[in-house]
């Protein structure tokens, strides 16, 4: 099976589908409208505090970016915070972001601001999907992890609001140390709600979130098949945040299913990384390969995001292979997966170091595939 599956994950190609050019352009942009929120989570990566920051984008300067947007071509547009609801320009912006043909997602904080009427405008304003935190099974949970009495009870009323909408919704729950234990109650509960996709944040060390928050490899290596299992079982997508190797695990785990059923093996989504189909946006404009790799090569307010994205020596060095080092470096799966950047620059501060949140260890007698150019 090793054998088979590692020769799979060089091959990459999705079976009668384009595969994008993700040195063109992301699969998915966020932008940070703002960093202003009514919460304190423990976990934030933004460090969120209750006024927005003098210095965030103007109304006139989001405007300017959508037009960046435009021109870069992301799959996704995803607006999110802070909490997205404290900018008063938000319905305005996302208004201007379908009219300019961008598909917009929307990542609001669970506050007394996400009402009803705030959720019936983003399904009238064209937005496409709606996403909210579950980090706990109930209230005691996700209360702690959210800094907020009221938290839990609040987002399943926003998650019922939504459904009567019939606004597409995501679930996004975070992972650390602490709350990996309660993934099973996690899960059943997510059953019943039956989002559209279920996002899994594994938990790096920026911002607010402390470093013996992460977890270890062996844990993350259960937790990716505890989540593979879940998948099948339900029949609801899952992706992985920060913890690519879940795409290593799919794949290997997907080659032994089409060969015990003797079917073909079911096409995975395109390998994207931090800086490689994926570019975040700051409050302040500034470029980073993500919101978890804090590097800026460049800000909107002095060049054009496509550029920065195809053209700055940031984004191009993350999307060589070439540059990887330690085991992701020879690990047969690199195209696949590539490791979190950010979690290697959070842990040692080198963005091409083995992400130490991998268990694999790569064959010594299997040279490392030919990067993809």
């Amino acid at each position: 099976m090793t054998g088979t599956s590692e020769r799979l994950a060089r091959k990459q190609v999705t079976p009668q589908r384009r595969k994008p050019d993700l040195a063109w352009a992301p699969l998915v942009a966020i932008w940070e409208v703002t960093r202003a929120c009514d919460l304190a989570c423990v976990h934030c990566r933004a460090e969120a505090m209750p006024a927005p920051d003098p210095a965030q984008l103007s109304t006139a300067e989001a405007l300017d970016l959508l037009d960046q947007l435009r021109e870069l071509g992301p799959g996704v547009l995803v607006l999110t915070g802070g909490d997205p609801l404290k900018r008063p320009d938000l319905f305005t912006i996302i208004e201007a972001a379908r009219c300019r043909g961008l598909e917009v997602a929307v990542t609001p904080s669970v506050t007394p601001l996400l009402t009803l009427d705030a959720i019936r405008r983003f399904a009238d304003s064209g937005t496409s999907r709606l996403a909210l935190s579950l980090d706990g099974p109930d209230a005691r949970t996700h209360d702690a992890f959210r800094g907020s009495p009221g938290a839990f009870a609040a987002t399943v009323r926003a998650i019922a609001a939504a459904r009567v909408t019939g606004l597409p919704m995501q679930v996004n729950t975070s992972l650390t140390r602490d709350t990996v234990r309660h993934l099973p109650p996690i899960g059943r509960l997510l059953e019943s709600i039956a989002p559209v996709l279920w996002s899994v944040f594994f938990v790096v060390p920026v911002g607010r979130a402390a470093a013996a928050q992460q977890l270890d490899a062996a844990t993350c290596e259960q937790t990716f098949h505890w989540l593979y299992d879940w998948r099948e079982a339900t029949g609801i997508a899952v992706k992985t945040t920060a913890a690519p190797a879940f795409r290593r695990v799919v794949l290997r785990r997907e080659a032994a299913r089409a060969r015990a059923a003797r079917a073909p093996r079911r096409p995975l989504p395109p390998a994207i990384n931090d800086g490689k189909g994926f570019v975040f946006v700051s409050h302040t404009g500034d470029v980073f390969p993500s919101g978890f790799l804090p590097l800026a090569a460049g800000n909107v307010r002095h060049a054009r995001l496509a550029e920065v994205y195809r053209r700055s020596p940031l984004f191009r060095a993350l999307r060589d292979e070439r540059r990887l080092e330690g085991k992701c470096g020879a690990c047969p799966f690199r195209s696949l997966c590539g490791g979190s950047r950010a979690r290697a620059w959070a842990t040692t501060g080198n963005p091409f170091a083995e992400d130490p949140a991998c268990v694999y260890e790569p064959p010594q007698h299997d040279p490392a595939p030919t990067p993809e150019p």
